[in-house]
């Protein structure tokens, strides 16, 4: 998807990425497999304040996909692993793996020269750069922890700051996106009136 990576998480084909990886690509969209395979896509929907999206991959009914575990349980030092293909570097879609530690829970991202604002992140020392977006960050057990989302850099490469939405955040908003078609989030409404001594 657009110059970043997905994770399928389903044997039908459901797939995770970012909402800024996919959104620039249109409902249409092409996603290619580690075993050299195209694949047509379709945008099932996005929770841009979340930067999540969901697509479908057509073509088969057995993906190899992987398994979401409870981000919930993740703990600073846990080991992890990102997949993703950087700079575009694996034209046979071959994803890399960098590994690292988990750095910090819950970690609050500001924007940087966009709206995407990351409110609950996890953060990590495995190398992740620009095209690792939108792929996995996976457990010691080959599970999805978080989707690799952004990294502090003044270079604009790794400095071993990344960022990844956690896998409860993007599990909600798959349960959204499916029932809803859309992330429906709480809000908090204020009314604004003059005050007069009466």
């Amino acid at each position: 998807a657009g110059g970043g990576s997905v994770v399928v998480i389903s044997p039908d084909g459901y797939a995770l990425t970012n909402f800024h990886v996919a959104k620039p690509c249109g409902i249409a969209i092409k996603c290619g497999m580690p075993d050299g395979e195209l694949h047509d896509a379709v945008i099932v929907g996005f929770d841009p304040t979340g930067d999540v999206a969901l697509i479908k991959l057509f073509g088969r009914d057995d993906f190899p996909h992987a398994e979401i575990a409870d981000s919930d349980q993740v703990q600073v030092g846990d080991w992890a692993f990102a997949m993703g293909n950087p700079f575009l570097l694996a034209a046979d879609f071959q994803p890399t793996v960098t590994y690292g530690i988990i750095s910090g829970v819950h970690r609050y991202q500001y924007p940087s020269g966009t709206l995407l604002e990351y409110t609950d992140c996890l953060q990590t020392d495995a190398s992740i750069n620009r095209g690792n977006s939108g792929g996995p960050l996976f457990n010691m057990n080959g599970k999805v922890i978080g989707v690799n989302t952004a990294i502090i850099s003044p270079s604009g490469g790794s400095i071993g700051i990344g960022f990844s939405v956690p896998s409860d955040t993007a599990r909600r908003v798959i349960d959204q996106l499916v029932r809803f078609g859309e992330t429906r989030r709480g809000w908090l409404g204020v009314r604004i009136q003059n005050v007069t001594e009466d």
